[in-house]
């Protein structure tokens, strides 16, 4: 079994409009077209039995048709995390009808919500997920179509984990996007959930090796960012770093099931 903490897919009749916007923002290619259907195509040519499907809401209306589209898609196989705006005034609300609705979490990207992770407007958010036991998948270091603005770096996790030390928060890209010394300053050995996805391919692979080996075993799981990376690849590289069998295991499948509720 292996299961992706972090992919995107849009609706269909929004698909192409927006991957032509963020490939243009970015100067990056997508390896599928975006739908529910490329993203399950890719997961049956890599072997990726189950994937968490991302969502941002770049304004507060974007909720409810994020919410709507996210509970018509999810299934055995693809788990949507839908997604508020830190300038919604009814977030309280918000966090609730998502929980309501049985989804096991949310995500958020700094950059393109203009909000940066230890901001007070944010507490409610964390407040929320907490007492609801939800996951908060949040896009962590730099962003290739952003300045680098220092506002979901190591030092603002580590102080949104003190002050909620029961949120199950996942920091994407091995913790901080182009900004792994400060991941291995202020994160490597803490137990702080990092899932792998443009770190793989980014990064030295003795690097990424050191860091996950040097990480709670329990800790890391497999992301890719699909569709901005070839699954099946992600995977490859993965295995190319000789982590060892349990460890591997662990990555691929076991973490991510534990955090999912999946296993025990």
């Amino acid at each position: 079994m292996i299961i992706d903490f972090h992919t995107h897919a849009f609706p269909d009749h929004i698909a192409p409009n927006a991957i032509a916007a963020l490939e243009a923002e970015c100067s990056a290619r997508t390896k599928h077209e975006g739908t529910v259907s490329s993203l399950l195509r890719s997961m049956d040519a890599a072997g990726i039995d189950i994937a968490i499907v991302c969502s941002i809401a770049t304004k507060p209306s974007q909720f409810t048709p994020i919410l709507e589209w996210s509970k018509t898609v999810a299934s055995d196989r693809i788990v949507p995390l839908p997604s508020v705006h830190p300038a919604d005034p009814a977030i309280a609300e918000k966090m609730k009808i998502i929980s309501d609705e049985g989804f096991a979490g949310i995500k958020m990207h700094p950059y393109y919500q203009e909000f940066s992770l230890d901001e007070e407007r944010v507490f409610p958010v964390y407040k929320a997920c907490s007492e609801y036991g939800l996951l908060l998948v949040a896009h962590t270091g730099f962003d290739i179509a952003f300045p680098r603005d220092r506002i979901a770096d190591p030092e603002k996790i580590m102080a949104v984990r003190a002050r909620f030390p029961g949120l199950k928060f996942v920091a994407t890209h091995l913790g901080g996007w182009y900004d792994w010394e400060e991941v291995e300053r202020r994160m490597v050995g803490k137990p702080v959930y990092m899932e792998t996805s443009f770190s793989l391919e980014d990064l030295p692979p003795e690097k990424v090796k050191a860091m996950i080996e040097g990480h709670p075993r329990e800790y890391i799981l497999f992301g890719t960012d699909s569709p901005w990376t070839d699954q099946r690849e992600a995977i490859r590289l993965l295995r190319s770093l000789g982590l060892g069998e349990e460890r591997e295991e662990a990555i691929l499948y076991g973490n991510a099931a534990r955090l999912l509720g999946m296993v025990r």
